[in-house]
């Protein structure tokens, strides 16, 4: 969920902290890597008042490739659901009822989430609620390296919109079967857009990065070889035809290599 425009902020004293968490450009890594992307819906924007998660989506990518892995859960948040925030995400109080509650799911959520890469719009949003919902079970937040991509999109379409849904626009990924956000599609959506944020496609086919991009290596035209000319040999005739058909003509380009012209 990322309707909310405010960031995780770090304090200067705790810079280091914001360096291992937050990683705006992951195109130093060499190797390939197991990374989470990670949506959340909320019963709305401060958890620091009181609003709880209520749906976790997150979708496995391995060197860039969705690998159909998931971990999807819809939570009861123990309060209700206010109808400014069902218009959002389509979700009411009476749909997770009967949901487990956070306590339930979180060993389930950090284990899925473990030794990997989470990627996430406008980060600081749902970390705040991921650790205000780990505090509440007696646990802490994951300590995960953090791509945030709403940094990334910034840095690379400084001045451009950079939420989920512009850049679905920017790389022509259909929005159309999402009638309301939803944390699972959304982070499907993301997913694709985090590929595309990191160089398209060609990322997942298992070239090292930072090698030159071996399908364009491939699809260039090549020089042609020169090959040694060859003499063949003619008939008289040949050679009298041949000649009176290039006597019609100005300036034939045959007559450089004509011998006893």
């Amino acid at each position: 969920m990322d309707q909310n425009p405010e960031k995780f902020e770090f304090t200067p004293s705790n810079l280091e902290e914001a360096r291992k968490h937050i990683s705006h450009y992951p195109d130093d890594r060499k190797v390939a890597t197991r990374e989470i992307v990670l949506d959340t819906e909320t019963t709305g924007l401060d958890a620091a008042t009181g609003d709880r998660i209520i749906e976790i989506g997150c979708v496995e990518l391995v060197d860039f490739v969705m690998t159909g892995q998931v971990f999807h859960k819809y939570i009861n948040p123990e309060r209700d659901i206010p109808i400014a925030a069902t218009k959002i995400h389509g979700i009411t109080t009476d749909m997770v009822r009967d949901m487990p509650r956070f306590a339930e799911i979180a060993d389930q959520f950090l284990s899925f989430v473990q030794d990997s890469v989470l990627v996430i719009h406008n980060a600081g949003f749902d970390l705040k609620f991921i650790e205000m919902e780990m505090e509440r079970v007696g646990k802490t937040r994951p300590d995960n390296p953090i791509v945030d991509t709403l940094e990334v999109a910034r840095r690379k379409f400084p001045g451009m919109p950079a939420s989920l849904d512009a850049l679905c626009k920017r790389f022509d990924i259909s929005t159309s079967s999402r009638k309301f956000h939803g944390a699972l599609k959304d982070a499907i959506l993301l997913a694709r857009v985090y590929v595309e944020l990191c160089g398209g496609i060609q990322r997942s086919l298992g070239f090292a990065i930072g090698e030159p991009d071996r399908a364009a290596k491939e699809n260039s035209v090549s020089k042609p070889t020169l090959q040694a000319p060859r003499e063949f040999a003619i008939s008289d005739l040949e050679h009298e035809l041949h000649m009176k058909s290039i006597s019609k003509m100005k300036d034939p380009i045959w007559n450089m290599y004509l011998k006893n012209e």
